[in-house]
């Protein structure tokens, strides 16, 4: 998502039009104007309202009521426009800090029973000794059984320096104890990992995760970490997959890395022009030479679009990856009184080239209330400062196109049913230690142990072509053909069906490495999972391919003849 932190020039806005809808409804009263039905709805809203908590059969909660049909009102709209409640807004202010209070593990639910998911580096749940896999048995002498993630979220949090109290069965010996945790500051770094990487340590690589406050700050800070260690750096990877955005001006931080001081980096135009603005680099640039490499995949959204986008448009970097999630809006908070926000979209912003890369059209549903794409009609091409061709209306296209690899039916089910979240545990508990995370991999007979221990496991599940042979079969049956083709339908069924040993034979090397990643984030936590996953990585292969071609790299940069 992109935010912007404040507003200069709308202060009163809301409350001139409600002034102006009331004036137009008493002196004019006429039926036609936008003003006199936003007052005349607004009285029939609270004239509703009145008479349900009035005469309603049983008590009604007002806030819940309130939000309910909210919600519903904004349902209409995009789904970036959302009312935040006073008890939501913790969970809105750690989306654009990445702080908050609390213990510092994630939580995971088994059945009815909770566990320790993930637990954060330096962390309170980590000096207390909780590690993932424990089960909580109680939190303040209430059991959590039963209970929802978001209910536990609700009994975990609170303001830093106050303790919680924890009962908890450990993973490792399985007996119950009574843990005393102090609630810290929990701040979730946008740079969980940057690293020296390629055959000769030349290339900086740094992940960013989410663009909060000061995060380009926090890229630059490790950038010149890299930089320090190794002074002939070859060229710079920026990994921004899986990044779904945040604040537009670090957005515009970051790209001050890598372009001069002035340069246009994104525009936001909306219905108050007052709001229109430019966005250039504020700063010194910080390298302006190295070749740099952007990934992005079809989670990369928003600020992340913004950043590969500029980057694409002044032909300062190669994108690499799958073409971007496509959502060219931006947002701000309005403060509601009680400590309530509504947080709206007011604007679309277009990058350097002048094109705006929204893919839905909210404003134009079909008749169902689905959203639709931009249709190819109304995407326009625009050009880069060397030539190149760039089109609006469809994410950001990288330069070079590399798709993901689908995930198994049987990765997916192994995971979802926590069977490599127990594994790992159980792998933990026997092995005090493992190499470095970049250096961690099973060998085939530990895989083999894996396989032996999964097997008498419930994993069932339905391939993709079995689920579309039920489909065709029910079809069949509601059309009255299926009793002449039953046989034939049961020897189809029994031709397709699958082995869950060979399938997990036939996908090894994707559950692997799968199983891999969760037991390196048991001993290096979450820049382990990052470190290890890079092992297998086509599109960071890739980049680092580039960057040691510059004839490949600087050929990706100018425009086709």
């Amino acid at each position: 998502m992109i935010f912007l932190k404040k507003i200069k020039k709308a202060k009163g806005f809301i409350a001139g039009v409600l002034l102006s809808a009331t004036a137009f409804f008493f002196i004019h009263g006429k039926s036609n104007d936008p003003y006199f039905e936003i007052s005349k709805n607004l009285d029939i809203y609270a004239n509703l309202f009145k008479e349900l908590n009035t005469y309603y059969v049983d008590p009604i909660e007002p806030g819940k009521l309130v939000k309910t049909g909210v919600d519903a009102m904004l349902e209409d709209l995009d789904p970036y426009t959302n009312y935040i409640t006073e008890a939501d807004v913790e969970d809105y202010e750690f989306m654009t800090t990445g702080k908050y209070g609390g213990i510092g593990a994630s939580m995971r639910r088994k059945g009815d029973e909770i566990y320790i998911g993930d637990v954060y580096e330096n962390s309170p749940a980590q000096k207390a000794g909780l590690h993932p896999g424990d089960m909580v048995e109680s939190i303040e002498n209430q059991a959590v059984k039963g209970k929802t993630i978001e209910d536990l979220s609700l009994l975990l949090k609170g303001s830093p320096g106050t303790q919680i109290n924890m009962k908890v069965k450990d993973a490792f010996t399985h007996s119950s104890t009574q843990k005393m945790l102090t609630r810290g500051e929990i701040e979730i770094s946008s740079v969980p990992y940057y690293s020296l990487i390629g055959e000769h340590n030349d290339i900086a690589y740094v992940r960013l995760t989410q663009f909060t406050q000061g995060c380009a700050r926090q890229v630059k800070d490790a950038y010149d970490s890299l930089l320090r260690a190794q002074p002939s750096l070859k060229g710079l990877v920026l990994d921004l997959r899986n990044n779904p955005g945040g604040l537009l001006e670090e957005a515009v931080g970051i790209c001050n890395l890598f372009i001069d001081k002035g340069q246009l980096v994104v525009s936001t135009k909306g219905k108050v022009p007052d709001l229109d603005k430019d966005y250039k680099t504020p700063g010194l640039i910080w390298n302006k030479d190295l070749p740099l490499t952007v990934l992005v995949n079809h989670s990369s959204a928003s600020a992340s679009e913004i950043v590969a986008g500029t980057m694409q448009d002044l032909d300062r970097g190669v994108i690499i990856g799958e073409r971007s999630y496509g959502k060219g809006l931006v947002q701000v908070t309005r403060n509601l009184g009680f400590n309530a926000r509504l947080k709206l979209t007011i604007a679309r912003y277009y990058t350097p080239s002048g094109r705006c890369i929204q893919m839905l059209d909210y404003a134009h549903r079909n008749a169902d209330g689905s959203v639709g794409f931009i249709p190819d009609s109304l995407k326009k091409s625009y050009k880069t400062k060397m030539g190149r061709t760039v089109k609006s209306g469809g994410g950001v296209e990288p330069d070079v196109f590399l798709k993901d690899d689908p995930m198994s039916m049987i990765a997916v089910t192994l995971y979802t049913k926590n069977y490599l979240f127990d594994y790992a545990t159980e792998y933990a508990s026997q092995h005090p230690n493992i190499p470095a995370a970049n250096k961690f991999s099973l060998t085939d007979a530990e895989f083999t142990q894996f396989a032996k221990w999964v097997e008498n496991k419930d994993y069932s599940y339905k391939t993709q072509t079995e689920e579309g042979l039920d489909s065709l079969k029910n079809m069949a049956v509601k059309e009255k053909y299926y009793d002449d083709a039953k046989s034939e339908f049961e020897a189809l069924k029994n031709k397709l069906s699958h082995d869950k040993k060979q399938d997990l034979m036939k996908h090894k090397e994707q559950v692997k490495q799968m199983l891999e990643n969760e037991i390196a984030s048991r001993y290096y936590y979450t820049r382990g999972r990052i470190a290890q996953g890079l092992q297998y990585d086509k599109d960071l292969d890739k980049a680092m391919a580039l960057i040691q071609q510059q004839e490949d790299y600087k050929k990706l940069l100018k425009p086709n003849k």
